[in-house]
């Protein structure tokens, strides 16, 4: 599919949170309309590389375009998602995005190093909380421009 056609392919985008209120804000501020994101919600880690490795009962659902993720999540650690998805040859390629509500600078930093693509802060105020949501669609638009989406079902 060439570059041009991009901005037709509906985006899948994997949340790997644990709090209901992130969860109904995230829905609330993304994106509404036929182009708007397809949202897949993994309440804990070990749920969401289930997800991703396509283990039942999540056979046969899309690759995730965009990984939103957090850090403090319950069964398996953000961290231990972050690194277990850069080392699966199959999956390192996918954008992942930390969205916490830390805003420790060796966290953070950490995050990074385990390949993070971007790192965000949960902000406390709704009008911040929009503009960092748009901020993460805005981010995976631009990387959707800039590499090859294959929209494959795997």
């Amino acid at each position: 599919m060439g570059i041009e056609k991009m901005d037709q392919v509906t985006q899948t985008i994997l949340l790997v949170d644990d709090n209901d209120a992130d969860v109904g804000l995230i829905r609330r501020f993304l994106s509404k309309g036929p182009d708007a994101p397809k949202l897949m919600v993994a309440r804990d880690g070990e749920e969401g590389l289930e997800i991703l490795q396509h283990k039942p009962p999540f056979r046969g659902m899309p690759r995730p375009d965009l990984v939103v993720l957090d850090l403090d999540l319950p069964r398996k650690t953000g961290r231990e998602v972050l690194a277990e998805i850069r080392a699966d040859p199959e999956l390192q390629s996918i954008p992942v995005v930390v969205f916490t509500t830390c805003d420790s600078p060796q966290i953070l930093n950490s995050a990074y190093q385990l390949k993070a693509d971007r790192c965000m802060t949960k902000p406390g105020d709704l009008d911040e909380y929009a503009r960092v949501v748009r901020a993460i669609e805005e981010f995976w638009s631009d990387v959707a421009k800039s590499e090859p989406h294959t929209g494959q079902v795997m």
